[in-house]
């Protein structure tokens, strides 16, 4: 997966496009990740004890890696990888070409 928890993106489709924010927790195994403050959904939970009441509890869902682009600067870009001399592997903005 080409994302890392902290990324700023933007998403790309659905009810959400055009809006960005930041990667809370990559899901790889799924191909998801989690944006903080984005495609909330509600969710009721039961009271379990006389003291603790029900209550309506709002959180962030997982969105497809696909509906997502990293943002570099300002602009929404694709992800490359590059080699270095040094043999290490780094991300790479396919726009401007400048590592990530």
């Amino acid at each position: 997966m080409k994302f890392k928890k902290g990324d700023t993106v933007q998403i790309i489709t659905g009810k959400e496009a055009g809006s960005q924010g930041e990667i809370i927790q990559v899901l790889p195994k799924a191909n998801k990740v989690v944006i903080e403050g984005r495609n909330i959904a509600k969710r009721h939970t039961k009271a379990r004890s006389a003291t603790q009441g029900s209550e309506i509890i709002e959180k962030p869902m997982p969105i497809d890696a696909s509906n997502v682009m990293l943002v570099v600067k300002g602009k929404p870009t694709r992800i490359g990888y590059k080699i270095k001399a040094d043999g290490t592997k780094v991300r790479v903005a396919k726009k401007s070409g400048e590592e990530v």
